[in-house]
């Protein structure tokens, strides 16, 4: 299968690639090194520049390309609470002319990379692929509204969509090809990385919530894993969508951790004990959910596989590497 990658430069996008090529699929990929990295499109034909350039997006589906992974979008939630107007253009205008040009061109099959952060919170925290939305902050809003423009697509005919409801990545490629590219991570591991290369405190953003104890629960999954879902999605589109073109499916593990117990697995791995502390949620943050992962093992055969530990052990091996591959 010959398959584009929109945002194929980046951490997801790029590990997905990896584990598509290891499966014997051919790699294109799209991406206009915002904030991905030209040395992860390496073995890879590569297209650079934007996923709403039509003009662009028409000589690449002109190559022939059998299936489009779409990655393609601004990911920082205070950041999106800060500029709104941007991620809508981004996440969603670009991802509708992306969209309409598929339509015209007749490539059908489309995996889009969606959140967890679209759910509502639930008593319980556990989430179901039929759970009510409720996204909280206009990065999350951006995931929901193109998941019910795709769905409407589908619905015409013209395309086949599995959404794919990440839930929290951690860690790296295994082989270590690909990993957190940016240097100054958001995300709550790469903050715990930074902080104990740096001989600083970690702070806990959120330490109120109604969760086990205080902290933000999320289900950790392993990059890799996360990629493997895609091939999966990919080799299994035309059979999940035989009778309904539009089929959500929740990626992560099943099991719920703590921001508190991440942290403790942390130390754990490292033998580091951490100046913990404790702050505000920052805007745009929730309590969080874990994954019903049963979807996916039905429908895709698949289930993660690797743990907590294994996902900080690689982030950590990709920490060492990182500045041979990418220079910092």
């Amino acid at each position: 299968m010959r398959v584009l990658i929109t945002g194929g430069a980046g951490y997801i996008g790029a590990t997905i690639g990896s584990a598509c090529q290891d499966a014997g699929h051919e790699v294109v990929v799209l991406d206009d090194l915002s904030a991905g990295r030209r040395e992860f499109t390496e073995g890879r034909e590569f297209f650079e520049g934007d996923v709403g350039d039509v003009v662009l997006l028409d000589k690449v589906l002109a190559t022939g390309i059998d299936a489009v992974v779409h990655c393609a979008a601004k990911i920082i939630v205070p950041e999106s609470v800060a500029d709104p107007i941007g991620y809508y253009r981004t996440n969603v205008s670009k991802s509708i002319d992306l969209a309409e040009t598929l339509v015209r061109h007749g490539v059908r099959r489309v995996v889009f990379s969606s959140s967890a952060s679209i759910y509502a919170s639930t008593d319980d925290f556990l989430v179901t692929e039929t759970s009510p939305f409720g996204p909280q902050s206009p990065y999350a809003r951006t995931k929901a509204m193109m998941e019910w423009v795709l769905e409407d697509v589908a619905r015409t005919g013209a395309l086949q969509v599995l959404p794919l409801r990440y839930f929290n990545p951690i860690g790296a490629d295994p082989q270590l090809r690909t990993g957190q590219q940016v240097a100054d991570p958001t995300h709550v591991l790469g903050r715990i990385m930074n902080a104990d290369l740096n001989n600083e405190p970690f702070t806990i953003t959120g330490c109120d919530w109604p969760t086990p104890d205080g902290s933000g629960l999320r289900d950790y999954i392993h990059v890799w894993d996360l990629a493997r879902a895609h091939v999966a999605a990919l080799e299994n589109i035309d059979q999940v969508c035989a009778d309904q073109p539009y089929v959500p499916i929740n990626i992560g593990t099943g099991k719920p951790s703590t921001v508190r117990d991440l942290v403790q697995a942390y130390q754990e791995a490292t033998g580091h004990d951490l100046d913990v502390r404790e702050g505000p949620a920052r805007p745009g943050d929730v309590a969080g959910v874990y994954a019903s992962a049963d979807h996916a093992a039905d429908l895709l055969n698949w289930r993660a596989e690797r743990t907590l530990t294994d996902g900080i052990r690689d982030a950590l091996a990709w920490q060492e590497v990182r500045p041979q591959r990418l220079g910092y």
